[in-house]
């Protein structure tokens, strides 16, 4: 099968992919010439009665619980769509900070529903990339033929619906998935028709297997990341200070920074000026690159006079800053034992909390054993599954198994397992609910709040009432 791309977006009823939920998902697949394959999806998810959108999540997209309820698939039906038509083989699954966002509550859907949460992203030559570092670094390296927008502050803004109407990109609806997957392929063409070598190689370069020997060479290398302040065009010239004992990445040196004011330091004092936060708070130059997140980096070849200029940075100072680094004996053992200390590695949790499960996705692999009882699973009809008795050795495919169930197969239940859903929604939504509807509040008194707003909170409210009266 030919590669190709498909362009995707979600919009969803929070920020947290352990909580939230998909109430849109959209795509586009075209060739790796930008043009379109087949037909667009555009696929709303029901929303389950044990889950409360947040307001102001649905006052950005607009889409309401009952709309999803009335128009939407379950989320067994779309997790299947997704793996079986979707992620084909050879498939490039391409987005505008999916890597943070859309690809984690995708992870999420797909552990909820017993599908594989990972080889959606990998198996069969399917792969992943972000398309907002590419923009970050076609504005800071290679402008020319492309207007670049400014936030309403002043700053340069990467935002999608700032970049489609500076270039004049369709962009009809934001926050409608469909529309941002539309204006995502259409500023993947800007950049592909004003400045192809720079698309080309990033495209290129978005696989563990290229990033790795680039970064590992130890060489600087010019690294475009959202954690760059944006006066820098949220990029500098960066160095491998150590590779992480997993192989997993790398800890880069901002050489913007002299070193040092940093190699003399304690572990415990580096921990203090990592943590640091704020806009008082001192910049701290030393940040992880994970290799199989698609960084935007490249060569310090194709720096030219225009973009050291535009990144605020002259060679010299670079050059100097890097034969610091070389001499700082210590310094990169120092900063993995920081790293351990800012970010401690997660600790498996109990399983045996039903409200928990639903988010412990990262509490372990599943073995491969488990992984041949979850298509069982999956392949039962709605009348089979109350019969199936499998042993999964993973307390929490055990925990998860009922909540499949009455999620997405409710008219299933018998009685004894429909008290028991009710009793699982009670005890997840007493303790939500007060806040949901003291925010509903707060967002209605809102100066010049409009009509289709107004409209939005009393179909939350109106949502709320009907779930919470029938837990």
């Amino acid at each position: 099968m030919a590669v190709s791309f498909y362009f995707f977006d979600v919009e969803t009823t929070g920020f947290s992919p352990r909580d939230g939920r998909i109430m849109q998902f959209a795509g586009q697949r075209t060739d790796m010439d930008l043009k379109p394959i087949g037909k667009a999806d555009n696929l709303l998810i029901r929303i389950t009665p044990d889950v409360l959108p947040q307001p102001d999540a649905v006052l950005v997209h607009s889409i309401t619980p009952q709309r999803t309820l009335l128009d939407g698939i379950t989320e067994a039906e779309f997790a299947r769509y997704l793996t079986s038509q979707v992620c084909s083989a050879d498939t490039i699954m391409v987005g505008y900070n999916n890597l943070r966002f859309d690809n984690e509550f995708i992870r999420f859907t797909l552990w909820r529903n017993f599908h594989d949460a990972y080889e959606w992203s990998w198996k069969e030559d399917r792969s992943t990339w972000d398309l907002l570092d590419v923009v970050r670094m076609t504005r800071a390296l290679r402008p020319d033929g492309i207007k670049w927008p400014f936030a309403p502050d002043g700053k340069p803004s990467n935002r999608l619906e700032y970049l489609a109407s500076v270039n004049k990109l369709d962009h009809d609806s934001a926050h409608d998935a469909l529309s941002d997957v539309m204006a995502v392929i259409e500023v993947a063409r800007l950049i592909k028709r004003n400045q192809p070598k720079l698309f080309d190689y990033l495209l290129k370069h978005r696989s563990k297997k290229m990033v790795a020997p680039l970064v590992g060479a130890g060489r600087p290398l010019v690294y475009t990341s959202g954690r760059y302040p944006s006066e820098f065009e949220k990029t500098t010239i960066a160095a491998m200070v150590i590779e992480k004992p997993d192989k997993s990445g790398a800890l880069m040196y901002d050489l913007r920074i002299d070193p040092d004011e940093f190699k003399d330091l304690a572990a415990s004092e580096l921990v203090e000026r990592w943590k640091a936060r704020g806009e008082d708070a001192p910049y701290f130059p030393v940040k992880e690159l994970r290799y199989n997140r698609c960084p935007a980096i490249a060569p310090i070849s194709v720096m030219d006079t225009a973009a050291y200029r535009r990144i605020k940075l002259h060679k010299e100072l670079v050059e100097s800053h890097f034969a610091k680094l070389k001499k700082a004996e210590g310094l990169g053992d120092k900063l993995l034992q920081a790293l351990e200390q800012v970010w401690p590695p997660r600790q498996t949790g109990l399983v045996d909390d039903p409200l928990q499960v639903d988010g412990q996705l990262y509490e372990g692999f599943v073995g491969d054993a488990d992984k041949d009882k979850m298509s069982v699973v999956r392949a039962a009809k709605p009348a089979e599954l109350s019969e199936l008795r499998l042993d999964f050795k993973d307390g929490r495919l055990i925990l998860l198994l009922p909540l499949y169930k009455a999620r997405n197969f409710p008219k299933s239940l018998d009685d004894k397992e429909r008290a028991e859903w009710q009793a699982f929604r009670d005890a997840k939504l007493t303790s939500k609910l007060p806040g949901f509807f003291k925010r509903l509040e707060e967002l209605a008194k809102t100066p010049g709040l409009d009509s289709e707003k107004r409209y939005l909170l009393e179909e939350l409210n109106l949502y709320a009432q009907s779930i919470s009266s029938a837990a």
